[in-house]
């Protein structure tokens, strides 16, 4: 997103704003896109996201902390229940909320009544807050004919009467630059936090764990991507030889799973571990030794100790 664009405002503006929406609407997409780069990963899978990913925009005159969460949907599982926490527990920080959902899918025959299904429980929720919000009907580029979002537009209206409604094609940037507008206006006026170059709150080990498993989510495709967690064992910096070495381990729920993830002599582990070296390589601008071992910690999803140590922010208890 070009900064340049966004040079008409008079005062500047400081702030959070808080991304939410259920699983596979294109938060994450729209973050990287607003940001210039790729912080958040993405796959064609939804629930990718598991943490909320801090991403800072910094502008000439904004800076907007996003933080982008998890998926909001329903679960009994240990784990979903944990990453639907991160969302809603997110919400309480925020100056704003950028609540983004598939257009595509709402959209045509019957599409009110899935609307909700899926979601009236989480208006519901989202209406008991106070920050301003800002409506993201995203994927419209899937959507034959505009029209066809017009009675969707109506009835978030109805249920979010002070909310402006803005559709957009993440994908395509396609009124983008509109939402980033709006969302800045919408913030408080306030002096920057961060320093003009950074780019997030969470440390490069986080980001390593995530592009792991955003490889092993790709390369395992319909087999047991729900199943798995990176965790970064150790991190050392080499200055002077210009290297990071990296010991990560990636956790299965079950015995056959660690074969599955390993590959025929090898080939899969080898392969994730090969596209995560260089992805790591090019943000750091540096070489990368990366070691991957794979451990089965049977139902870790539902390890109520795990999962707090893995992701602490959850709130599980």
């Amino acid at each position: 997103m070009n900064s340049q664009t966004l040079k008409n405002h008079q005062a500047h503006h400081s702030g959070i704003c808080a991304i939410i929406g259920p699983p596979n609407s294109g938060k994450s997409t729209l973050l990287n896109l607003f940001l210039g780069q790729k912080l958040s990963i993405v796959t064609p899978k939804p629930q990718t996201t598991r943490n909320r990913i801090s991403g800072i925009l910094t502008c000439e005159d904004a800076q907007v902390l996003f933080l982008d969460t998890p998926g909001i949907h329903k679960s009994e599982k240990a784990l979903n229940r944990m990453i639907v926490n991160i969302a809603w527990q997110t919400l309480a920080e925020a100056d704003l909320i950028l609540f983004v959902l598939d257009g595509s899918r709402y959209s045509g025959d019957r599409a009110m009544s899935r609307l909700e299904r899926d979601l009236s429980p989480v208006f519901k929720r989202l209406k008991s807050h106070f920050q301003p919000l800002l409506l993201a009907i995203n994927k419209i580029d899937l959507i034959g004919s505009r029209p066809r979002l017009l009675p969707l537009i109506e009835h978030l209206a109805g249920i979010f009467p002070q909310a402006e409604i803005v559709p957009i094609s993440a994908l395509n940037a396609e009124h983008t630059t509109e939402l980033l507008r709006l969302l800045i206006q919408k913030l408080p006026v306030n002096l920057p936090i961060f320093p003009e170059d950074q780019l997030s709150t969470l440390p490069m080990r986080f980001f390593a764990a995530e592009i792991i498993r955003e490889k092993l989510i790709l390369v395992l495709n319909q087999e047991i991507p729900y199943s798995i967690a990176v965790e970064i064992e150790s991190w050392q910096e080499i200055p002077e030889k210009n290297l990071t070495e990296v010991h990560a381990v990636i956790y299965v729920a079950r015995q056959n799973h660690k074969q599955i993830v390993i590959g025929k002599q090898g080939s899969r582990l080898k392969q994730v571990g090969r596209e995560a070296r260089l992805e790591l390589s090019s943000i750091l601008e540096q070489r990368i030794h990366l070691e991957l071992w794979v451990k089965v910690k049977p139902n870790w999803y539902e390890n109520r100790s795990f999962l707090q140590e893995l992701l602490p922010e959850s709130g599980l208890t």
